[in-house]
């Protein structure tokens, strides 16, 4: 008997686009119990709603086979390689060309849960801190969004560590795959000896964006509210409201598979 689908459940027409992308059926083995289809369906259903991996309702795929397929391909990297010609496809669609050539960087702070705070073991870095800027203890989202606000890298980190070292990590994920990229905009907190950094190991600008000096009250600067747009984006993902994961690699991945779910309704859009 047929399910009733799910609100986040994916389309014919996204599954269209999504199927290429994902990894080929073997000719030997014993054969699939359960398609690529529902398990992405499973997948988005708990990035949207916000549920926990073992309260994935029963008519879906059981939750550990979900989360051993979303760990695996962001270990993989297959996430980010999904996520990185779904941009191309919705540049194209936009009228763009496939690869930027300007990106904007910014960070934001999140709180944590209980999951998040266990203690490190030996000669692991710790993965939840205090962010003075911000009030607030929990973890940062360092993420690089094109000038439509699609996610081109993300590293989620202590909240305790300044943007300008967190930079370092998330930049030269970069490299490679964006080749026409030029310039990267960013605020005050990106300054200072990153600048030259930049410009000295892949040769790209690095430009700080500040408000103006005789601003009074709120005022949108140009470009920098791109990547703001993103964040709010990414509140309307329950799962994305906290940082709910014990791993910050996973939260990267949830950062990837709502961006993913985005980007595969707007192509889908006629």
């Amino acid at each position: 008997m047929e399910r009733k689908p799910y609100t986040t459940d994916l389309t014919d027409e996204e599954w269209k686009i999504i199927e290429p992308l994902l990894p080929k059926e073997l000719s030997w083995g014993r054969p699939r119990k359960y398609s690529y289809r529902e398990i992405l369906n499973g997948m988005f259903y708990v990035i949207k709603t916000g549920c926990q991996w073992r309260n994935l309702p029963h008519d879906l795929p059981p939750w550990s086979l979900v989360y051993y397929y979303f760990w695996t391909w962001q270990h993989s990297g297959l996430l980010q390689k999904i996520n990185d010609e779904l941009v191309k496809k919705v540049r194209v669609k936009e009228g763009r060309s496939p690869d930027p050539t300007l990106a904007i960087i910014d960070s934001q702070t999140v709180k944590t849960t209980e999951a998040a705070n266990a203690k490190p073991k030996k000669n692991e870095e710790m993965t939840v801190g205090y962010d003075g800027g911000k009030c607030i203890k929990g973890r940062k989202r360092q993420i690089v969004v094109d000038t439509l606000g699609l996610l081109l890298g993300q590293f989620v980190h202590s909240g305790g560590v300044a943007d300008s070292v967190a930079a370092k990590r998330v930049i030269p994920t970069l490299l490679g795959r964006f080749p026409l990229l030029q310039k990267i905009l960013a605020d005050g907190r990106y300054g200072g000896g990153l600048i030259g950094w930049v410009k000295l190991i892949f040769k790209w600008t690095l430009e700080v964006v500040s408000k103006p000096k005789d601003q009074k009250g709120f005022q949108v600067i140009p470009k920098r509210w791109i990547v703001e747009r993103t964040f709010a984006w990414f509140g309307k993902y329950r799962r994305l409201s906290k940082d709910y994961e014990a791993n910050p690699r996973m939260s990267e991945a949830m950062l990837l598979g709502a961006m993913i779910r985005l980007m595969l309704r707007r192509l889908a859009r006629t």
